[in-house]
């Protein structure tokens, strides 16, 4: 059986978000290794006692890590049944996590705020997903 006959004809939007999400946590990543070399804080030291805008970066990095494999689940939860809604939320929420790292990394923590607007698309396939529960449950 091919993976077409098994997934939505549309599930590759939802692939190509997941690609889209890799380059961002790649784009994380080299953020925070630049910074360690900028800022001398070597491994395996996670933060440093001196240079705040690194902290701001690392934990930008670091909290994108926190919630990324709760947002995995229920976004491929939602895209196997809403492909093209759980794609949009999803480009939502990793385009919401660039701005996040870029106000974060200015070294005022307030501006990580810019991103907030991730949550429409993180709760948006956590609304999905319970859509999808419910309907299984025979709830819907």
């Amino acid at each position: 059986m091919s993976i077409e006959n098994l997934l939505p004809a549309n599930f590759g939007y939802a692939i190509f978000t997941y690609l889209y999400s890799f380059v961002m946590l790649m784009y994380l990543g080299v953020q925070v290794g630049s910074a360690r070399k900028k800022y001398g804080v070597k491994y395996p030291t996670m933060y440093s006692d001196k240079e705040q805008v690194f902290n701001c970066i690392q934990r930008a990095h670091q909290n994108t890590l926190e919630v990324y494999p709760q947002w995995l689940v229920f976004q491929t939860i939602a895209a196997l049944e809403y492909p093209i809604a759980a794609s949009v939320l999803g480009v939502i929420w990793v385009t919401s996590r660039f701005s996040y790292a870029w106000g974060y990394s200015t070294g005022d923590p307030a501006k990580r705020m810019r991103g907030a607007y991730g949550y429409i698309g993180l709760f948006g396939v956590i609304l999905l997903s319970i859509s999808i529960a419910l309907k299984l449950l025979g709830v819907l």
